[in-house]
């Protein structure tokens, strides 16, 4: 039977002052420090209540409340008076979107398919006495937002607590189990790479995020049970999408596929989405149509996450805006800030961290090598950090912190390609002019040399250098014409090789289906010091 609100709020001010409360067929006490209703089954047409098994009772969770409203939106310094007064007024007519709290998507539901009869049931890891507290507020947490409810599945995965950086334990499920097991899910996920050639030309910029993404999207209740997991308060199973599930992204990217977001001129990577336009009156349109369609579907917007009217902005960790992107100064000063390593595994986070930036640093892979040498196989697991290795490491932070950018994929101006080899690996610069015809860096690549290769003669390398970089930037090069800067060696020894081995008819054979002009260049210019003049400017 269901309580008007007034009524509601007095029983459940009776219940904060410690007392539990029966009225009307419902009785209202608290779980832990929750308190609930409990329906007991008002026979219809009767005011008796009808006996009911205590287990059958269902709990309504009091909703959480919400932190967070429109106020909250962050806007650009640099937006004039009435712009602002502009953008704030869409703002506030979606207000109701504007939420911390979680929605519920009605356009997927996720899905788990697994093995007809099979079940998972993994034993719970020991949980430390201190961190039980970490659970039970987790669990009411989860409770209050309406995203687990009680459960009594035959599966169970594990709760797994993770000490995070600042000290505090983040909580999380160990699908591993579960995930073995669950068919595959194909569904693409963006191309970060198309993304950012999206946002050539576009001068202003608000990007959104949704409230706890991946809690807006219902689990298929029939596979509820299978996202069962144990704490010391009970079994719960899972009513919107855990994070930990190997389909997941699959989901929230046929989600976001659904929403078709590309009519607002939006771009969006899971649950970070960007609204990018060249003009403000087009912006305010269009993202007042996506908010529209957000709502639409049952989903909210986390208000402090909101970054609106800027003409460059963070996404998907670089600065982009004004034609070309930048590293983020914070992510560079953090590399810039790691102690010297002293076991392969912080030598392997070393170079997974600075690789992150490797698209604004030159020949990447040769400068590195030091560090990779590292972290091979036969390297004892703590390292000895050579002057080679400081050197590499130390070039890599003088190219970041000299704050380089590269420019966004502009493709109605030609491509030029230029490519350099070394003895220990090849690398490679797509670039394009500015409108005083100077060529800037639009993209770098590199890797290091297979042993094989490193055999082959200077010119040779040359040749797979050049190959290799047309190969790279296929997506960008396919299909229009360009200009490859050269000495002319490697393309004439190719030219003039096409029948001395197999290696050289494929690497000649590979650029037929290309258009290109070739821009001599006199002798042998230092690919990495030409290339670093034009990336700060």
């Amino acid at each position: 039977m269901q309580k008007d609100d007034k009524t509601l709020h007095d029983l459940f001010e009776k219940v904060g002052q410690g007392k539990s409360e029966e009225s009307s067929g419902c009785v209202v006490s608290f779980v832990g420090q929750n308190p609930v209703v409990a329906t007991l089954g008002v026979i219809s047409g009767s005011s008796a209540v009808e006996e009911v098994d205590i287990q059958k009772v269902k709990l309504q969770s009091v909703p959480t409340v919400q932190t967070e409203n429109v106020d909250d939106v962050v806007y650009s310094p640099d937006l004039s008076m009435q712009a602002k007064q502009k953008v704030q007024a869409v703002f506030q007519k979606h207000q109701d979107k504007m939420t911390d709290l979680p929605g519920t998507c009605d356009l997927v539901q996720h899905m788990v398919r697994i093995p007809e009869g099979a079940v998972v049931n993994v034993k719970q890891y020991p949980l430390p006495f201190e961190s039980q507290e970490v659970v039970e507020e987790e669990v009411k947490k989860m409770l209050d937002l309406d995203v687990i409810e009680p459960s009594i599945s035959p599966f169970s995965s594990p709760i797994v607590l993770v000490k995070k950086k600042d000290g505090s334990t983040r909580f999380c499920i160990d699908f591993r189990h579960l995930n073995k097991i669950t068919e595959f899910d194909a569904e693409p996920i963006p191309d970060p790479e198309v993304l950012f050639a999206s946002l050539q030309g576009k001068q202003h910029f608000t990007k959104i995020d949704l409230a706890k993404g991946y809690w807006q999207i219902p689990m298929a209740e029939s596979d509820r049970a299978k996202t069962a997991f144990r704490t010391p308060q009970g079994l719960y199973q899972f009513k919107k999408m855990p994070f930990g599930m190997s389909t997941a992204p699959s989901t929230f990217a046929r989600m976001m596929k659904m929403l078709d977001l590309d009519r607002f001129k939006s771009v969006h990577f899971f649950d970070d989405v960007l609204v990018a336009t060249e003009d403000w009156c087009e912006h305010l349109e269009a993202l007042d149509g996506l908010l529209t369609e957000l709502g639409k579907h049952g989903l909210t917007v986390r208000p402090s996450k909101v970054e609106a009217g800027f003409d460059s902005i963070e996404f998907l960790g670089h600065i982009v805006g004004e034609g070309s992107m930048r590293p983020v100064p914070s992510k560079v000063s953090k590399i810039l800030n790691v102690s010297v390593p002293t076991t392969k595994k912080q030598v392997r986070s070393l170079v997974g961290l600075i690789s992150f930036y490797r698209r604004y640093v030159p020949s990447f892979a040769s400068i590195v090598s030091p560090l990779v040498e590292l972290t091979k196989k036969n390297q004892p697991n703590k390292v000895r950090w050579s002057k080679e290795c400081q050197m590499a490491f130390d070039r890599v932070k003088e190219i970041l912190s000299s704050e380089p950018l590269v420019r966004l994929p502009d493709f109605s101006r030609p491509f030029t390609v230029r490519s350099d080899a070394s003895s220990t690996g090849i690398g490679a610069a797509l670039m394009q002019p500015d409108d005083d015809d100077v060529l800037h860096p639009v993209l770098y690549a590199s890797r290091k040399l297979l042993e094989r290769e490193t055999r082959y003669s200077t010119v040779e390398r040359e040749c797979l250098a050049l190959v290799w970089a047309v190969d790279k930037f296929h997506r960008y090069l396919f299909g229009s014409h360009f200009f490859v800067e050269t000495d002319h060696r490697p393309l004439t020894y190719l030219r003039q090789s096409k029948t001395a081995n197999g290696r050289l008819l494929r690497w000649a054979l590979s650029l037929q289906e290309y258009s290109f002009t070739v821009v001599p260049i006199p002798g042998v210019r230092n690919f990495e010091a030409d290339v670093l003049s034009r990336l700060t400017k």
